[in-house]
């Protein structure tokens, strides 16, 4: 039986409009309405890299947040400090030239006291500790052309030190420092109204700008280099309301720009991300692991990938979140592991998630047959053997991902495929595990039996002018889909000789192939 796909269930116009509405005017976040300078110098700050500033600069901020709020100045130089705390109505303000340096000495950091902060499920990897941390604080900001260098890489090694002499205790160890024991750069949260732009932030010794539970957060223009550690996110931003990210760049060992959800009954909610620049040792733009409350009303457009280990965009509710009204555009990924990877899965929560109201569309991307990450010092590890793996949108038995469209889509993928590599029969569709429970991840089943998209426990996914191609021979077909209904497949273009077998279908009944030339399915 073949009939037409059901329409998604929700108006991409009306996520439009909503987000004009947050975010067509620009807010003055950040701005405290008080012009007093406080020059950190002014309070015995020493910026030669090797005083500990810690004190000078809290004492700074404290008496801007005294006085109603100001502009805390960090002049050229070098200033070396420990955790210091943000506070309502003060913008800390990095001169060109000015460097705040995060001290490599693991006893300059504390953990801020956040009476009242909610407590998560999952309790083994997300730090309390930072460099510049901040707790329902309001109108706030970090401005300038300077720079934040949380020297990670010798601040982690100094921790790994301490805790093999039984000094500081990590019962997550595992080869390396858990995160939970290391400082990030920035750590705000239950705060409004924080404007973040123009300033250089770099070498984090775990995740960089981490954000919980904020509402009306602004990053503009804002540079992340987080190379130094394992864990180096770009930005972590947890259950955050009304959030507008753009014109940044960042070049990350781990996720570029992560959206998590660790507090059940929160959502990341709101959030506009445009132009910018992305280059990750994992995935560039994710949503999850962490996934206990959800994603709502994203969107996200014009960005440029590039040397991305991971996916491009990963969608992933495996914790009993539920994502929906998605709007994704204009991707161009270049050397990048994954176009796109959509997982609902059941790792942890009560009860399983739903990822529904998904749109991806005018997206481009180039896959190489080798590692993306090779010329890269921190390297995610080898999957093991496999051929090149396909675009995957899967869910689990009795839990489809629902309303899924995907529009003007180009993937070019490297071919090379050999069964002596690795080979997965389409009579063995049976045999291909579930892993209903298993961390999200491109990889996470092994060898796929497509080369372009593997669809699996899906429902009204809609592809319409997919364009496919090869830059070597495959044997694979193109499209395997398992266990979906209503799926439609329009104007899809495949390379010369890719006609034949190339679309495969088991128990998949609803289904509708148009425009595609001699395209047609066949039915196991």
């Amino acid at each position: 039986m073949k009939i037409k796909l059901r329409k998604n269930q929700y108006s991409v116009r009306y996520l439009f409009i909503l987000l004009v509405f947050c975010f067509g005017t620009r807010q003055l976040l950040g701005q405290s309405g008080n012009d007093h300078i406080y020059r950190i110098t002014d309070f015995g700050a020493i910026g030669d890299a090797k005083t500990i500033n810690t004190a000078a600069i809290q004492k700074a901020i404290d008496a801007a947040n005294a006085n109603g709020g100001g502009k805390v100045v960090i002049p050229e130089g070098k200033f070396l400090a420990g955790t210091l705390q943000m506070k309502t109505g003060v913008e800390l303000h990095l001169d060109n030239k000015a460097v705040l340096l995060g001290s490599t000495n693991p006893r300059d950091y504390h953990k801020i006291d956040r009476p009242g902060h909610p407590v998560s499920p999952k309790q083994d990897d997300n730090s309390s500790l930072a460099l510049i941390a901040a707790f329902k604080a309001d109108h706030f900001s970090i401005t300038g052309t300077g720079t934040i260098d949380g020297q990670g890489t010798a601040l982690a090694l100094n921790i790994d030190s301490l805790i093999h002499i039984g000094q500081i205790s990590d019962p997550h160890y595992s080869n390396r420092p858990n995160e939970k024991v290391r400082p990030k750069l920035l750590l705000f949260s239950l705060c409004q109204n924080i404007n973040i732009e123009d300033a250089s932030l770099k070498n984090s010794a775990c995740w960089g700008l981490s954000f919980e539970i904020c509402e009306h957060l602004t990053l503009n223009n804002v540079k992340v280099t987080n190379m130094a550690y394992w864990n180096n996110d770009g930005t972590d931003l947890t259950d955050c309301k009304n959030v507008r990210i753009t014109n940044c760049d960042f070049n990350t060992a781990d996720d570029g720009i992560c959206l998590k959800s660790y507090y059940p009954g929160y959502f990341d909610d709101s959030f506009y991300i445009a132009n910018c620049r992305i280059r990750s040792g994992a995935s560039a733009i994710k949503f999850g692991t962490a996934s206990y409350g959800g994603f709502k009303n994203i969107v996200i457009d014009n960005i440029n990938i590039c040397d991305t280990y991971r996916s491009a965009i990963a969608i992933e509710s495996v914790d009993g979140g539920v994502i929906e009204n998605v709007h994704v555009t204009h991707i161009n990924a270049k050397n990048t592991g994954n176009a796109i990877f959509i997982r609902l899965g059941h790792r942890a929560g009560k009860e399983v998630g739903s990822i529904k109201n998904v749109y991806i569309g005018n997206v481009k991307v180039e896959i190489p047959f080798g590692r993306p990450d090779v010329n890269y010092d921190l390297r995610a590890p080898e999957p093991g053997f496999h051929n090149p793996f396909p675009a995957s949108i899967t869910g689990i038995p009795g839990h489809n991902v629902q309303n899924i469209q995907l529009e003007n889509i180009e993937i070019t993928y490297p071919g090379r495929a050999s069964k002596a590599q690795a080979y997965f029969s389409l009579s063995r569709l049976n045999d291909l595990p579930e892993k209903t429970r298993n961390y999200p991840e491109f990889t996470m089943f092994g060898e796929l039996p497509a080369w372009g998209f593997y669809i699996r426990h899906a429902s009204n996914i809609a592809f319409k002018n997919i364009t496919l191609k090869l830059a070597g021979s495959d044997f694979r077909p193109a499209f395997v889909i398992d266990s979906a209904r209503h799926v439609t497949l329009s104007h899809i273009q495949l390379p010369t000789g890719y006609q034949d077998g190339q679309i495969i279908l088991k128990d998949s009944p609803d289904y509708m192939i148009e425009a595609s030339g001699q395209l047609h399915g066949t039915v196991l």
